[in-house]
């Protein structure tokens, strides 16, 4: 497998916490390739029983929804740390270096504010699952606090990325936008 190039990778340097942080939200990648995974084989385990055993299935239209909804979010820092989110960058590569360092400072503190919002209600709509033992309207009786715990898991990994890309920004770590000067 290829890694993707030093350009589009946010740079750790030697700081101790933008590489522990990076070691971080590559597992939360790792472990959101495996739900993917395990939702693949669910779904042909899923297909092979109804169509082959000609049996119904209880629980694995609803784990695979799960899975996928959980590897989305768990993903998430995963993406942010290589940059894959859509990017246009038309507008910072216009800008001389010190305005595009402080739009880097302004664009990745709103985003962590906004992701520090989500984090907080996605916690407080987990805890209210979890305090009132929701469970779902199936067969299966998934209680929701379990696929649910993947709103704060995710939001609290990307919120951690996204400060240690800020972080990185302003030690000089890594260029705003991880565009060189020109």
């Amino acid at each position: 497998m290829a890694s993707p190039s030093s350009a589009t990778v946010a740079h750790t340097g030697d700081n101790l916490f933008l590489r522990v942080v990076a070691a971080i939200s590559t597992c939360a990648g790792w472990c959101s390739a495996g739900m993917i995974v395990a939702a693949v084989a669910i779904t042909c385990q899923m297909i092979f029983v109804r169509f082959v055993l000609n049996a119904s299935t209880i629980w694995q239209t609803e784990a695979v929804i799960y899975l996928v909804i959980a590897a989305t979010l768990v993903g998430l820092p995963y993406v942010q740390r290589l940059r894959g989110h859509v990017n246009v960058d038309l507008f910072p590569l216009w800008l001389a270096p010190r305005a595009r360092l402080v739009l880097a400072v302004i664009t990745l503190s709103l985003s962590i504010l906004i992701v520090g919002v989500m984090l907080v209600y996605g916690f407080e709509y987990w805890h209210f699952a979890y305090e009132r033992n929701w469970k779902s309207d199936t067969v299966w009786g998934v209680r929701l606090w379990i696929p649910y715990s993947a709103i704060p898991i995710g939001f609290g990994l990307l919120l951690l990325q996204l400060v240690s890309d800020l972080v990185a920004v302003l030690l000089g770590v890594d260029k705003p936008f991880g565009l060189e000067e020109r």
